[in-house]
């Protein structure tokens, strides 16, 4: 590293389990963050506060006034913008020496499982089941970890998955639940700094991984209730004849 990147990241050299090989591996890692909205842009901004040196970026959405209580990459400036361009130009100002590859687009699972082959870790900001599926089915079959967190109101939930190493999304989702009734944002609203919460712990999992260091989240979900204060944890294990990542997957 040279003497701006020795200043920069000073506080991160110092951390037990970095040092300046953990932030070199931190320079040459590629994340792919699946969502530029609540979740992501806090992710993405820790990730390349971080130093990661290349952060893809995959959301097909522009941004919307009613996106910016909790969607931190964007401002009142970018309304109709691309989330993908008004993110990468955000996080260059932060760190100019990182690298976004920014796609505009919505995910298939084809295109997902190529998307992320071609990094080493996903992590997943998405606000659909639908989705959330999708990227563990690309992650399982293209053996890139995965790291995933949900949001809504006040509370929020997340994991780790490491191909080969513990269970997956679907172990503890096997099928995608019936929603018909169930409350949304819309209905119920969410707070942008619990959207932030879960964000910036997806990047302390995220960089855990890469580094190898610490104990990551594999087979435990992370439950957090910012109304009463609460962290809980629930282990749980692998399914035989899991969908994705099962015998029969």
């Amino acid at each position: 590293m040279n003497e701006e990147q020795r200043e920069r990241f000073e506080r991160n050299i110092r951390l037990q389990g970095v040092g300046e090989g953990g932030q070199e591996r931190l320079g040459a890692a590629r994340v792919l963050v699946v969502g530029a909205g609540g979740l992501g842009s806090a992710a993405c901004f820790y990730l390349a506060a971080a130093g990661v040196g290349t952060l893809g970026i995959v959301d097909g959405d522009t941004v919307a006034l009613s996106n910016l209580n909790r969607q931190i990459l964007h401002t009142t400036a970018d309304l109709g913008r691309p989330k993908v361009e008004s993110a990468a130009e955000r996080l260059t100002a932060l760190n100019p020496a990182l690298r976004v590859e920014p796609y505009r687009e919505w995910l298939t699972l084809e295109r997902a499982t190529e998307l992320a082959a071609g990094y080493d870790l996903v992590v997943e900001c998405s606000d659909t089941f639908e989705t959330k599926f999708l990227v563990n089915a690309a992650c399982v079959r293209s053996g890139t970890p995965l790291v995933w967190a949900s949001v809504l109101a006040w509370e929020g939930q997340m994991s780790v998955m490491l191909p080969g190493e513990g269970p997956c999304y679907r172990c503890l989702f096997p099928t995608q639940p019936h929603l018909e009734g169930a409350p949304t944002s819309r209905q119920v609203g969410i707070l942008g700094a619990a959207a932030g919460v879960m964000g910036a712990l997806e990047a302390v999992e995220a960089v855990k991984v890469l580094l190898g260091a610490g104990s990551s989240l594999v087979g435990r979900l992370l439950v957090w209730d910012g109304w009463s204060g609460h962290f809980d944890e629930i282990a749980f294990a692998a399914r035989p004849g899991c969908p994705a990542c099962g015998e029969q997957g």
